[in-house]
């Protein structure tokens, strides 16, 4: 099989039979496969799905799992069930074009230097650009690389593929997973469609925890800086208090309680600050020391028993 195309899909009933027409019309001169994962959804998600796979059996795949195991554990799905020579991850909400999966496979055909074609988008318009760029520079270090708009969207080499199959870990980001292995990357740039149907599971509160998930899985928190900024803290908070202490003496008022009151609070704060971190990350080597499975499978179209 030339390229392996990898659709999570979460409560889109609306948008994966328009998706997977999109993609044979693009894709007509290319051998593809596309495996959809269907990622707990609520909806008639599987239905729709098991549609395209009873009218396109040549093309289609299907992967049910037994509940949400949430988009990073369904890629990953995606990729150990994938057997091409090319791999494509895309959304199943239609903001991503297909078109551009052509344009992709095309570049990597006629450029061997590279590896993965990831889609960038710009994003001018995002009222949230300052926070991702912010994002991003905190993001980057000598061994990783977060290209700012960079997507999952991306269309790679089974090197590629094999080499992220291999990061067994639980907590997942795909992203992050990215810029660790390496690997040569084109950055192309694209246009975000409007989504087709349906409302989009990535809202604000998305958007931070997916942050979170970003900086706790790929950033090493240095603890020698959080207690060099706990020390200059703790020098500002003695100059501040010796200086209410000398103004205590010189109008006679020796305990200015609230200003205590106020330094004690702020140190205290920053404390649980640190061992918040700190017991987050506990918490997940915890479950990382379970080994449990990334997903679990309830019901697979299309695969030969030796796949799964």
């Amino acid at each position: 099989m030339k390229l392996d195309i990898i659709v999570p899909c979460f409560n889109e009933e609306g948008n994966v039979e328009t998706l997977y027409k999109k993609i044979k019309d693009t894709l007509s001169d290319i051998k593809y496969n596309v495996i959809f994962i269907n990622d707990g959804s609520s909806d008639n998600t599987l239905d729709k799905l098991k549609d395209v796979y009873k009218d396109n059996k040549n093309n289609v795949k299907v992967i049910s799992f037994s509940r949400n195991f949430g988009k990073d554990a369904a890629i990953f799905a995606g990729l150990e069930a994938s057997k091409g020579k090319y791999v494509c991850i895309i959304d199943s909400d239609m903001q991503q074009n297909p078109e551009y999966i052509k344009k992709m496979y095309d570049y990597l055909e006629n450029n061997s230097e590279y590896d993965i074609v990831s889609m960038v988008n710009e994003y001018d318009k995002d009222s949230l650009k300052p926070l991702k760029t912010m994002f991003y520079k905190l993001m980057n270090s000598k061994r990783t690389k977060f290209v700012p708009g960079s997507s999952d969207f991306r269309l790679f080499r089974s090197t590629v593929k094999d080499a992220m199959v291999k990061l067994k870990e639980q907590n997942k980001f795909t992203k992050g997973t990215f810029a660790y292995i390496g690997f040569n990357t084109y950055y192309m740039p694209y246009k975000v469609d409007k989504r087709l149907s349906g409302k989009s599971k990535f809202n604000f509160k998305g958007k931070i925890n997916y942050a979170l998930e970003g900086i706790l899985n790929y950033k090493d928190i240095s603890f020698k800086y959080l207690a060099l900024f706990n020390l200059i803290l703790s020098i500002i908070s003695f100059i501040i208090l010796l200086i209410y202490f000398i103004k205590g003496i010189i109008s006679n008022v020796i305990y200015p309680n609230k200003y205590i009151f106020f330094l004690i609070l702020t140190m205290s704060t920053f404390i649980i600050f640190i061992l918040s971190i700190i017991g987050e990350y506990i918490i997940r080597n915890y479950h990382e020391q379970k080994n449990r499975p990334v997903y679990i499978i309830k019901e697979a179209l299309g695969f030969d028993d030796n796949i799964l």
